[in-house]
């Protein structure tokens, strides 16, 4: 197929190991919309470039 993007998707738990995270909390992001991810079968696929956005995204004030 010619005109798709070349977009890299990582495991869920490639994620948690960028991210230093469980891979439960990568699940609760996927669930609550945070993280974008795309279902295959009973797995989730996340693209690399959105892992990359909430990695760099500027943390809230807190206190």
């Amino acid at each position: 197929m010619t005109g798709l993007p070349d977009v890299q998707f990582l495991t869920v738990a490639e994620v948690a190991d960028v991210m230093r995270v469980s891979k439960m909390t990568v699940y609760r992001l996927v669930h609550s919309g945070e993280l974008p991810a795309v279902r295959f079968g009973r797995s989730f696929r996340v693209p690399a470039s959105a892992v990359d956005e909430v990695v760099t995204r500027p943390a809230a004030d807190v206190g």
